[in-house]
């Protein structure tokens, strides 16, 4: 019987076909080559749209892209304590069932300059690389003098639309961070305390996580919130990270001791 590869040069001599192929590739084996090949633009593909969907979940973020891991300065203990929570909080979102069971609050309080804001974006930058998870950082203080505004309905640029539009935005984004919560208050208004206490119930009805950050201890956040708001964050699980000692901004007016290295002056020198 003759073999296939005869057969193919009996066929080509009959055709005049001189140049017969020393070899052939089975069906089988082409059909692996192009699925390989096929299965390798999929994978680049899926790799340059999660690279796309990541950075513009960054965009929409608004975070400052030098909050992350490697920029926060561990110093003091009470950095160490709060950047080891946050990478159990994030190696949390592993188990997508820990995700579904519950909404979840971390709450960042003490000193100004510790790092709270840095630590709680490298969380969120982290969350977006790893799982795709949505993110919006907002100043409190900030949407409540929108909201303000948003009630003079004779504006002409549309500050009541795009409030409802971010109040929007803050129901549904995977995780809220608010900052500088009650700064500079010792209590919010009665409307704005009712507001953000729905807010914050509604993403918990809905299993929205949030991280909170404020300058006041935690018995003095809670006379700012009101109580009404404050028993909304008690149904979250909460994580309470404390941070505390001097701040780590720069000076703006030397100290007594620079001014004095400047100018060359020695306060116990005997003249």
């Amino acid at each position: 019987m003759q073999s296939l590869k005869d057969r193919i040069e009996q066929l080509g001599k009959t055709l005049g076909k001189q140049n017969i192929p020393e070899s052939y590739t089975d069906y089988k084996t082409v059909r692996l080559e192009h699925e390989a090949l096929a299965n390798r633009d999929v994978r680049q593909l899926q790799k340059e749209g999660k690279r796309s969907r990541i950075q513009t979940l960054h965009g929409r973020s608004d975070l400052n892209p030098k909050w992350t891991f490697d920029n926060l300065i561990e110093d003091s203990e009470d950095v160490k304590e709060a950047i080891s929570i946050a990478h159990s909080f994030i190696a949390a979102h592993e188990d997508t069932a820990w995700r579904k069971s519950g909404s979840h609050m971390m709450i960042f309080y003490g000193d100004y300059g510790r790092g709270k804001s840095h630590t709680a974006g490298a969380i969120a930058h982290e969350l977006i690389n790893q799982y795709e998870i949505t993110v919006l950082y907002r100043q409190l203080s900030t949407l409540l003098e929108m909201r303000f505004f948003s009630y003079d309905y004779s504006a002409t640029d549309k500050v009541g639309e795009k409030f409802r539009e971010i109040n929007q935005e803050l129901l549904d984004v995977d995780l809220l961070i608010l900052d500088e919560v009650c700064v500079n208050e010792s209590s919010l208004k009665k409307n704005a305390q009712s507001w953000l206490g729905n807010l914050l119930r509604q993403r918990l009805a809905h299993n929205k996580n949030c991280i909170l950050i404020t300058n006041h201890n935690l018995a003095q956040l809670e006379q700012a919130l009101g109580s009404y708001c404050f028993e909304s964050i008690k149904e979250y699980d909460t994580y309470k990270v404390r941070f505390e000692g001097p701040s780590r901004r720069k000076e703006i007016i030397p100290s007594q001791v620079e001014t004095h290295r400047a100018t060359g002056y020695q306060p116990n020198q005997v003249k």
